[in-house]
């Protein structure tokens, strides 16, 4: 899978200070029928993995994601619907949303949390975190879409800012091309240094910094 990856000029370790890399790579959920799940994970436009000749093994990976879902039987002692909780990021829920309703997948609606509870349509500012879909396959193993663009400080390493898609590098790149035109706006001059201030601007929010005004 190829990554898109905008840096910011720190000297980068590893996050956290050194040591062994570990990478969430595979979750593997309980199904009782592999073939039904395979069919239902496929019409998701998730991307069908190889897997060792006779493992028995089925595996996909959401776009632009780094982890990967597998199954198959005998691969886990849980119940068949008993994985909850399963997040897939967004940075578009809505279109997220009309792209499975077109491919026949059963989705919730929007719904963001209010002081009441849940509450129908994406959060009224569209705040990162706020904006919610569900989903669940043929056993029940239930998915919840969360909206987020902007990272919460210290969850995304800032040395590093990585984008799994060319269609999300596209969507912060417009973000990014938003917050300019007010910048622009505010100086009441043009910027001739707009791709260092792009860069500033997406580096930033993704790593849940202070945004360059």
């Amino acid at each position: 899978m190829s990554t898109s990856q905008v840096g910011s000029n720190d000297a980068g370790g590893a996050a956290g200070g050194g040591g062994v890399d570990m990478k969430l790579e595979v979750v593997t959920i309980p199904v009782s029928d592999v073939d039904r799940a395979t069919e239902f994970y496929g019409r998701l436009g998730w991307r069908q993995d190889v897997t060792p000749p006779g493992s028995g093994v089925v595996q996909f990976t959401p776009p632009g994601s780094w982890c990967s879902v597998q199954f198959g039987q005998n691969r886990t002692s849980a119940a068949p619907g008993s994985a909850q909780g399963l997040f897939l990021i967004v940075s578009d829920i809505e279109a997220a949303r009309e792209q499975l309703v077109a491919a026949g997948v059963e989705v919730s609606e929007v719904f963001h949390r209010g002081p009441e509870g849940r509450v129908s349509g994406p959060d009224p500012e569209h705040g990162s975190y706020r904006s919610y879909a569900s989903l669940s396959d043929p056993d029940g193993n239930g998915w919840l879409f969360q909206e987020i663009t902007t990272r919460l400080p210290g969850r995304v390493d800032s040395s590093l800012t990585s984008f799994g898609s060319a269609r999300d590098l596209a969507e912060a790149m417009r973000r990014a091309a938003a917050a300019h035109g007010q910048h622009e706006k505010r100086t009441g001059e043009a910027d001739p240094d707009w791709p260092d201030w792009y860069a500033a601007f997406m580096v930033a929010e993704q790593a849940g910094t202070e945004l360059p005004k």
